[in-house]
């Protein structure tokens, strides 16, 4: 496999990158973004981004054996890099506009199990048995978790303490704290909560690893997200809440989160079915 990003490509990728900078877009959606267009330099499909023609976008696509949710990730970056190159009087056309609207994957929520959550907060260290708690008890991203300060996200309210997260797309949210899980926070000193050796806060990456391990089976972190968010709404009904508790932009994306309790589809069939029977059957 080829390595090396050609020399036009990598100048070109250095400018968005400052460009992307400047729209104050997150460090992660960036790396996600340059990270589209490295694998694709390294394709060698031209010496430079503005001789790519659109043909050769679907067939280096089409070539990949990627999940649905992946290849609409790849597309969005091809689109919104040459948009700038366009925008940025670099390239006179946009080739990624030939590339096939990719449909979302059915919602398949996978919600975590109660059995496989409790064993991996009763045996693992402390620092993990945090991480696995904000992510099941208050429904946070990997990346959210990560970058927890508390001396600098603890909010002090007349109920008692809450969090501020820092979300996806610089939106940020404010989600009520246990009160043991409060007191563990304020017992960490002026830092963050779970900070890299090299500086900073671990990587989302890391954090997931850490949750995945402890968790087993091939559970992983997302998926106590998900428990998160079908538990509240199986108690308060509520899709509204649990949209603004998980901070999503879109009530149609919280709706994928919520797994569906299949006991409850066989008792309601069966209520109905019972109000449709005929009297003759019962005889």
């Amino acid at each position: 496999m080829n390595n090396t990003i050609p020399a036009a490509w990598q100048h070109e990728l250095t400018h968005w990158t400052i460009a992307m900078r400047a729209s104050r877009l997150t460090p992660q959606t960036i790396e996600l973004r340059t990270s589209h267009l490295r694998r694709l330099a390294r394709a060698s499909l031209a010496d430079s981004p503005w001789s790519v023609t659109g043909q050769q976008l679907i067939d280096w696509v089409g070539a990949h054996a990627w999940r649905r949710e992946t290849a609409r990730a790849m597309r969005s970056s091809l689109r919104r890099f040459w948009a700038w190159g366009v925008d940025a009087g670099r390239a006179s056309a946009n080739p990624a506009l030939a590339l096939p609207e990719v449909r979302p994957e059915t919602p398949s929520p996978r919600p975590a199990t109660a059995t496989t959550v409790r064993a991996a907060i009763d045996t693992a260290d402390p620092r993990v048995v945090l991480m696995l708690r904000l992510a099941n008890e208050l429904g946070m991203r990997r990346g959210e978790v990560a970058q927890v300060h508390p001396a600098n996200d603890l909010v002090r309210d007349p109920s008692g303490w809450s969090l501020l997260v820092h979300g996806k797309g610089l939106r940020k949210r404010v989600l009520p704290l246990p009160d043991d899980l409060a007191r563990a926070l304020l017992a960490v000193a002026d830092d963050f909560l779970f900070p890299s050796p090299n500086g900073g806060h671990l990587t989302p990456h890391w954090v997931g690893s850490l949750v995945s391990r402890a968790l087993g089976d091939g559970t992983t972190m997302h998926q106590l997200r998900h428990l998160c968010a079908t538990e509240i709404h199986d108690a308060t009904r509520d899709v509204r809440l649990v949209q603004v508790m998980l901070g999503h932009a879109s009530l149609a994306t919280t709706q994928r989160y919520l797994a569906v309790d299949h006991a409850q589809i066989r008792s309601a069939l069966a209520t109905r079915s019972a109000r449709w029977q005929s009297p003759r059957e019962n005889v």
